[in-house]
């Protein structure tokens, strides 16, 4: 690993000092970028082997540089070993020892240690003739620090072993090579490093180390040696107590399987407890939190993994769930409480089995407590200024307390299945109460005219909020009483939203107890003239609630309601406005069949008259955006009002709707170029068609029509979405004549006609959402017209269009394309065509196999380059699996065909991408798959090879190269 001959070794890497120096410099961004593309290509290269050691042997190069120099040696071991022969690895592994050796003593070297480490450990991994790497690199070394941080790093590696280009089945053998065989030996070499060195607990890497194996050896044989005490006695030293935290968790998570780890925990548990003195001082102000955080992980940690025994034996553990009930009770600043929800969660899954009753009995007094700690927590930050200044003007302070609060919401539930939900809301109630008794209701205003500590009053009623889902409408004992207090509760904005809410949240039970509905939706409706958006925005959403839930209360009402709707809906936030929309149409919903077109249209006309005239007036994109907004208030009630109509009956929602039509119509027709307008019309009429069902035939030409002449103006795929729909519900066989089906099939056409004209001028690239939208239509085609649509001439173009789809990187319209081929290849198998909906579907059709075949056999080579491509290349990761399920449907339809397919797609790569013998393997194992018919090993094996390939190539170390280059051309359709 010398330089080139007649070149020092300094002037070999100098070009590579002066990159890394101009991408640390403020030259222009053109200089940096072409250091940039200088450094990748180096880091490619073969001479890097050479130069990264000679920068790293120089004493004139900075760390920073040689630290570099160490990262790109990684990167070489981990995916360019292939360029080295494999005689020579024997002089890479002696040249890393010596490097390490000498980066012992280096000062500020150990970032580079670590590099070197695990760049030994990666060649460890794929030398599969070195069968002695343990003592070789002890005797190399030493049982010392740097021996510690190879071992650490070790089993790391190995477990991310699919980094590299290894076979499943080597793979396996080499970890079994490394790590199984050897953890016996590493535990000896860790207890003898222990016991001879006087302060090994207060060194990281000892403990670091043995977490790291903690996977490999068995915990009962750790058990049986000092090194338990070791990990517990790290913790006495701030230089090795986050490493202690790390390792007693993992010797938890070891034990999870307590039947078989009893006796283990039975050393551990004790030492565990005997920790709990040290939460109090741990918990002082002035200590470093990590200390507190570290203490409350372990407590947590050893719950769930012992929830199971804390069941079983609920007097023996209980010191424990008081250890983490206490460290939920001493975190004033909320940092770590949230480590022992998961804790919670999991002891109640148990609690509530009539099996651990005891269980439950014994512990239900430490959930009972949880309930005060929880609702302590709840409280907003004190200050003496107004609303605004609570969290200083922290937003990312305020918003972490919002989600803090719901999460321990999630706790109070755990809480009411333990204990009862009547008890814990008494808990609450008792608060209220408390603060009423203290702050009496002639008394709680201070002289600034605030609510004197209202933070403790509106904890608690958070709090019933956050209990309400647990709450049985038929309770009798507490509700009652909150009920008559919360709508006295003194006039404070934080305090009026949290009661507000509260009743919102109890519409069920006050369905059921219709005494108390005129005092709350009073005390609701009030809340609108308040002034504050807050209360405003609670007051819609509790509306919204008692509409759904009291509607048939209400129904008759409507003139009063109406006239309410009217009042405050020009005032309302658009959000709220929804809100309340959404409550007088379940109102309007539960009214009798010959009372509810009337009722409808006491509610809609008015939106309609005012949405013609914003239409009228609408001029620039705010104004259309209201236009907008007013279709959507009708799209709520289209959901939400749909009475049942006996078939054959005229659908008295279509009456009115039919009226509306033209106006909908004509509104999209004016603003066909604005998307805010087009899609929210398309989002009513979609709507429409899920409600009202087969009853929308009388409409369903003029709006097949419009769909069609819409798309072609606008080319926007909302049209598109709508369509899928048309084609989805008119298919029931009882409901829907032959004729019917027949035009819609033929509009489904019209649309693919007319998006592959828009495919002519447009590239994919330029359209992603309308492709989107386009192959989901496609899916509903298949799915429910197979036998026209896939014998059909547009077949063809339909493929041809998927596949230059192909080359998008955005997911949504690349899993609809990926969904598409999957569907489309499995109607080649026959019986496995993917429909349990269509009749037609589920009928073996001769002609469609055939047709599927034949294009598979066409088009299959396109399609695997396609698809291997944007594995490698630019698929986002969550579209791996159904790219995978596309190269699967299409290997079993044409086995005989698909390795060679391959062998073609793998001649395309990049020279020097790919190794042959990379390549060859690839195909061997693909080609044995075959003739197997072993068709899961092929998913792995191609998500495996793909994998590799592109951290190798593009995610490390990109060099421009943005995917195969195959005769896949720019879509081109001729009618």
């Amino acid at each position: 690993m010398s330089s080139p001959n007649g070149v020092t070794a300094e002037q070999a890497f100098a070009p590579v000092l002066a990159a890394l120096a101009t991408m640390q410099s403020s030259t222009e961004a053109s200089q940096k970028q072409q250091a940039h593309e200088y450094l990748e290509q180096f880091q490619k290269s073969p001479e890097a082997w050479s130069t990264t050691h000679n920068i790293l042997g120089s004493n004139s190069v900075t760390l920073g540089d040689r630290l570099f120099a160490a990262t790109t040696l990684k990167g070489k071991v981990t995916y360019d070993i292939h360029q080295l022969p494999r005689e020579s690895l024997p002089e890479l592994r002696n040249s890393l020892l010596k490097l390490l050796l000498a980066y012992q003593s280096i000062p500020g070297g150990r970032p580079i240690r670590t590099q070197l480490c695990v760049c030994l450990a990666g060649l460890a991994l794929q030398m599969l003739e070195w069968k002695d790497v343990i003592p070789v690199v002890a005797g190399a070394l030493g049982v010392d620090l740097t021996f510690l941080e190879f071992l650490t790093v070790l089993p790391e590696e190995v477990t991310e072993g699919r980094k590299i280009s290894l076979s499943e089945d080597e793979l396996d053998a080499r970890t079994k090579e490394l790590l199984d065989n050897n953890s016996d030996q590493v535990l000896q070499l860790l207890v003898h490093y222990a016991q001879t060195k006087p302060n090994a607990a207060s060194q990281p890497a000892l403990i670091s180390c043995l977490t790291s194996w903690l996977r490999e050896i068995s915990i009962s044989k750790v058990a049986a040696t000092p090194l338990m005490d070791v990990a517990k006695a790290a913790l006495d030293s701030e230089a090795t107590f986050e490493a202690g935290v790390d390792c007693l968790c993992a010797m938890f998570r070891e034990t999870r399987d307590v039947d078989e780890c009893a006796d283990v925990i039975k050393v551990l548990y004790p030492r565990v407890i005997s920790l709990q003195p040290k939460i109090e001082a741990a918990a002082a102000e002035g200590v470093d939190a990590d200390v507190f955080k570290g203490y409350t992980r372990i407590f947590a940690e050893a719950g769930e993994a012992w929830v199971i025994l804390i069941a079983r034996q609920p007097v023996n553990f209980r010191t424990l769930v008081e250890a983490i009930r206490e460290c939920a009770a001493r975190d004033k600043e909320r940092d770590v409480i949230h480590l022992t929800f998961n804790f919670w969660y999991e002891l109640k899954n148990y609690l509530v089995l009539e099996k651990y009753i005891e269980a439950r009995v014994q512990l239900a007094d430490i959930y009972s407590s949880l309930v005060d700690i929880m609702i302590n927590h709840l409280q907003y930050p004190q200050g003496d200024a107004g609303l605004e200044d609570l969290f200083e003007g922290d937003k990312e302070a305020e918003e972490k307390f919002r989600e803090f609060r719901h999460s321990m919401g999630d706790v109070l539930k755990d809480c009411c299945e333990v204990v009862g939900p009547a008890d814990c809301l008494s808990k609450a109630f008792a608060r209220v109460q408390g603060w009423l008794q203290t702050y009496s209701i002639n008394g709680t205003r201070t002289p600034t005219g605030q609510v004197a500590n209202w933070q403790e009053l509106e904890a608690p009623l958070f709090s019933m909020r956050a209990m309400g889902r647990m709450v049985p409408a038929d309770e009798s004992q507490v509700l009652p009483q909150i009920m008559q207090v919360l709508i006295q509760l003194p006039e404070h904005e934080k305090v009026r939203f949290a009661a507000t809410l509260v009743l919102g949240r109890y519409t069920e039970w006050t369905s059921r107890h219709p005494e108390y509905l005129e005092s709350q939706l009073n005390y609701i409706t009030s809340g609108f003239q308040t002034g504050s958006k807050e209360v405003s925005k609670a007051a819609a959403m509790a509306l919204k609630f008692f509409c759904q839930d009291c509607g048939k209360l209400l129904v008759n009402h409507v003139t009063q309601l109406h006239a309410f709707y009217e009042h405050v809906s020009g005032n309302l936030p658009l959000p709220s406005l929804y809100d309340i929309t959404d409550g007088v149409a379940h109102v309007v919903a539960a009214q009798p069949l010959n009372k509810i077109y009337d009722a409808l249209k006491l509610f809609c006309q008015p939106i309609v008259e005012r949405l013609m005239v914003k239409a009228e007036t609408a001029h620039d994109d705010a104004t259309k955006c209201e236009v907008a907004d007013y279709v959507h208030l009708l799209t709520i009630f289209v959901s939400v009002v749909r009475p049942n109509v006996a078939q054959g009956h005229p659908n008295p929602m279509i009456t009115y709707w039919s009226e509306i039509f033209p106006i909908l119509t004509k509104i999209l027709e004016t603003f066909t170029d604005f998307s805010p307008i087009c899609e929210r019309i398309s989002r009513c009429w979609r709507t429409m068609l899920i409600s009202y069902r087969t009853d929308m035939l009388p409409l369903l030409p003029t709006l097949a029509e419009k769909l069609v002449v819409c798309f072609e103006k606008s080319e926007q795929g909302c049209f598109l979405w709508v369509s899928g729909t048309v084609v989805r519900e008119f298919v029931d066989d009882d409901l829907v004549d032959e004729a019917t089906k027949l035009a819609v099939y033929n509009f489904l056409e019209r649309q693919c006609l007319s998006m592959f004209r828009i495919m002519n001028g447009k590239r994919p690239e330029e359209i992603p959402d309308v492709i989107e939208d386009f192959f989901r239509l496609l899916n509903d085609g298949i799915m429910f017209h197979p036998q026209r649509l896939l014998t059909s001439s547009l077949l063809q173009p339909i493929f041809e269009a998927g596949l230059t789809s192909l080359n998008l990187e955005k997911f949504e319209p690349l899993i609809a394309v990926l969904h598409f081929y999957r569907d489309l290849l499995m109607y080649g198998e026959g019986s496995n065509a993917p429909s349990s909906i269509s009749t037609l579907a589920m009928t073996s059709h001769p002609e469609v196999e055939a047709a599927i075949k034949r294009i598979a056999v066409t088009e299959g080579e396109n399609l695997t380059k396609a698809v291997i491509s944007g594995l490698m290349y630019s698929f986002p990761r969550d579209c791996v699996p159904d790219a995978s399920g596309v190269v699967l449907a299409l290997v079993q339809l044409v086995p005989d065909r698909f390795a060679g397919w391959i062998k073609n797609t793998l001649e395309l790569l990049p020279p020097g991408s790919v190794s042959p013998q990379e390549a060859q393997k690839v195909l061997k194992s693909i080609e044995d798959a075959i003739a197997q018919e072993d068709w899961k090993k092929i998913r792995y094996t191609l998500q495996d090879f793909t994998t590799f390939y592109r951290r190798k190539n593009v995610t490390p170390r990109s060099a421009g190269i943005t995917g195969i280059d195959s005769s896949t051309s720019r879509f081109k359709f001729s009618a």
